[in-house]
């Protein structure tokens, strides 16, 4: 009997480019991975593990030069995850016709699946549009609509993809206002009473990811939010594997559930988003949560001087005024990272622009935080600036310095670049209302 070749198991700061991305459902056939020459040189591959759909983690391997069998991958999975494995697989029951525990549970939040409106806010990229509206086309589940909200357009391209699907489920809307937290304000009050749901343009969702975020509000009824994972949808470019080193758009949160509210404060401060409590790519909001906020803070995100951060602090909205916000990683979507490194430099410049401009807008807006947010001052530096800081202790040696100096050259200029934006948006309010 031939000895089966142990498949080498790589930390994320181990992957190279280009990476595979891979899924492997373990209770069907695992393929392969064919040898890197046939896959364009790629010798690592990140692989997401599923056990009867539910997502159960990842990890990345080494893909040698004669390739992987499917034998292979799965006993290297199946040491990984043994336990959550064994778990999952033992809850299946006895019956061979047996449905398992976690697709019984599926099936009863779809026998009263509560209406989800999806939106999409969007600008100019019809493509990637297009391929997310289709995944979103493909959901298994029973009673949603979508809303492309065309934020500030050049022309009628999104229009034109909405109108060749030809689907009643979506509907096309235009915000000519700039900013994308005006788009997603317009989508809430359009979405009106219930649970409204977000997606970036530049991501596909998976199958079941409604049915999991409503999984969340029904497991969790006092849930105001239900976040997901955003997985990397390709990992081609170099650009793309240094971001999802960096640590992706889970911000270290990975594949465990969990629950913030005010019970929790003492172990993750709700003005403290590190790990992240969720992002605007991949979360479901009860619109009476957001309206009791007062919506997406129009200062802030993509389309303002503010450049990011608009969904943190919707977060930290939330739960500082009592509400509860769940993790929820059996809800996946994948997304499709900049390829270029000049398009991550500008990301990873807004990411810092961001943060600060969202300290600052908690400052001008509730005053009342200012000592809380000074105790957290040592934490934060360390995290941010420390070599075993959260930020930097799972990046390579050879990870770009000029992507970490960009991010903190963007915290010096965020709270100037907040307070523009927020003279614009009282400008332009002003202006609304002369109108009207």
């Amino acid at each position: 009997m031939e000895t089966l070749v142990p498949t080498r198991v790589l930390s994320t700061r181990q992957m190279t480019a280009p990476c595979l991305c891979v899924d492997i459902e373990l209770t069907t056939d695992i393929p392969g991975i064919p040898a890197p020459d046939a896959l364009f040189g790629a010798t690592s591959a990140w692989l997401l593990v599923t056990v009867h759909t539910e997502p159960i983690g990842s990890m990345v391997v080494e893909v040698p030069p004669e390739g992987l069998t499917g034998e292979q991958i799965n006993a290297a999975v199946n040491e990984e995850f043994a336990a959550e494995i064994a778990v999952r697989l033992d809850s299946a029951g006895t019956s061979e016709y047996a449905v398992p525990a976690f697709l019984a549970s599926r099936q009863r939040i779809l026998s009263r699946a509560p209406n989800i409106t999806v939106m999409v806010c969007t600008r100019d990229r019809p493509e990637r549009l297009k391929t997310c509206l289709e995944s979103l086309l493909g959901q298994e589940y029973p009673n949603f609509s979508v809303l492309v909200i065309d934020n500030f357009p050049a022309g009628d391209k999104t229009k034109a993809v909405v109108d060749g699907l030809a689907s009643p489920l979506i509907t096309y809307v235009l915000q000519p206002e700039k900013g994308l937290c005006r788009a997603k304000n317009l989508a809430v009050e359009m979405a009106g009473d219930g649970i409204v749901a977000s997606i970036d343009d530049d991501e596909t969702a998976d199958p079941h990811w409604l049915a999991e975020l409503a999984r969340g509000f029904s497991d969790h009824p006092e849930a105001d939010a239900v976040a997901g994972v955003m997985a990397p949808g390709e990992l081609e470019t170099w650009a793309q594997v240094w971001f999802e080193q960096y640590g992706g758009h889970n911000k270290l949160r990975g594949f465990t559930p969990a629950v913030f509210s005010p019970q929790t404060a003492h172990l993750q401060s709700p003005l403290y988003p590190l790990p992240s409590f969720g992002s605007g790519g991949n979360v479901a909001f009860r619109t009476s949560a957001l309206n009791r906020i007062g919506g997406f803070d129009i200062a802030l995100g993509p389309g303002t001087a503010s450049m990011s951060n608009e969904d943190t602090r919707v977060f930290t909205d939330l739960l500082c005024s009592g509400g509860t916000v769940v993790y929820q990683p059996t809800a996946v979507t994948r997304h499709f990272h900049r390829r270029s490194v000049e398009e991550l430099r500008t990301q990873m410049l807004g990411y810092g622009v961001g943060l600060t401009a969202f300290y600052l807008s908690l400052v001008l807006d509730h005053p009342r935080c200012v000592p809380a947010l000074i105790k957290l001052l040592p934490k934060a530096y360390r995290d941010m600036f420390g070599r075993e800081g959260l930020q930097s202790s799972g990046l390579p040696p050879d990870f770009p310095a000029d992507l970490l100096r960009v991010k903190r050259r963007g915290m010096f200029i965020g709270p100037m670049s907040y307070l523009r934006a927020r003279a614009a948006a009282t400008r332009s309010t002003r202006e609304a209302k002369r109108v009207q």
